[in-house]
């Protein structure tokens, strides 16, 4: 006899065979439905870091367009030892030159555009004079154009007779963008090999050139050099002498700069780094 038996005398027998702890069968859920795909995020270009500057040129009055790096768009992932930034995205290197396309003037952008009235005639006559004009068309600079637009930047500067300060800032940016350069070479092309080594011999030109001239206005100018104040400058000088195998010279300016009571941290902690380089290059008899 079940629980429920005689309920079919009150019209209820489909009840009486009814177990008494069976769940209730819920309604048929229908399945959620899966969530649509999340577009891909769109693809983040070299020129979307980009926009085109104006400037008007102090040798001819020329109103021109340059790229220029847009304002707190690249991130900065680190430094190599000589203090080159490294950027996620985009080498804001390339774009340091204002080059005027008609009269050949150019410059970096912390000179640009402070010129005297002798200068700007030395420019007249030594460049202008015989430049063929020439636009960059392009959307971004590739690296050889940006070689090119620093070798107009270290020609002007050589012509107008600027400070050892100067001309050694346009070598050591140009080195180190002919670094990035070497960087972005691909070792499957067919030219990898002559290219590298082209690339590499010309980044180590342009920074022994900044090495000297760095030397130089430490002697003869007064801090800030190129934005840089004293222990900068001279933890650089350092970092490149130890490039150039002068270890005797980067010794003396990291002992200097380690027993400077005003030290910050990170400067610290990237000269006790140099001193190892130094010591280990030392002691190996390099």
């Amino acid at each position: 006899m079940g629980l429920l038996s005689g309920l079919g005398n009150l019209g209820l027998g489909g009840l009486e065979k009814m177990d008494l702890y069976e769940d209730p069968k819920k309604p048929e859920q229908k399945a959620a439905p899966e969530p649509a795909p999340k577009p891909a995020a769109p693809e983040v270009k070299e020129s979307d870091y980009l926009l085109a500057k104006s400037y008007t040129c102090p040798v001819c009055n020329k109103e021109f367009k340059s790229l220029a790096l847009k304002a707190n768009r690249a991130k900065l992932k680190g430094t190599d030892r000589d203090l080159r930034p490294i950027y996620d995205g985009v080498e804001p290197l390339k774009y340091d030159v204002v080059m005027c396309p008609k009269c050949g003037c150019a410059a970096l952008t912390r000179y640009w555009p402070s010129i005297s009235e002798t200068q700007r005639k030395m420019i007249k006559a030594g460049i202008s004079g015989k430049f063929v004009p020439k636009d960059y068309t392009g959307d971004t600079y590739t690296f050889d154009e940006a070689l090119e637009r620093y070798q107009m930047a270290l020609a002007n500067s050589m012509v107008k007779q600027a400070k050892a300060s100067e001309k050694a800032y346009i070598c050591l940016r140009a080195g180190w963008t002919l670094r990035s350069k070497y960087e972005s070479l691909d070792p499957a092309d067919p030219q990898y090999a002559e290219e590298s080594e082209r690339t590499k011999s010309m980044e180590r030109d342009f920074l022994e050139s900044a090495l000297e001239g760095l030397i130089s206005a430490r002697s003869t100018e007064t801090p800030p050099i190129c934005g840089m104040d004293e222990m900068t400058l001279d933890y650089l000088i350092a970092a490149l002498s130890v490039e150039f195998g002068k270890y005797d010279q980067a010794a003396r300016l990291v002992g200097s700069l380690l027993t400077n009571r005003n030290i910050s941290s990170r400067m610290k902690d990237k000269a006790l780094e140099l001193k190892d380089e130094i010591l280990k290059a030392t002691r190996s008899g390099n």
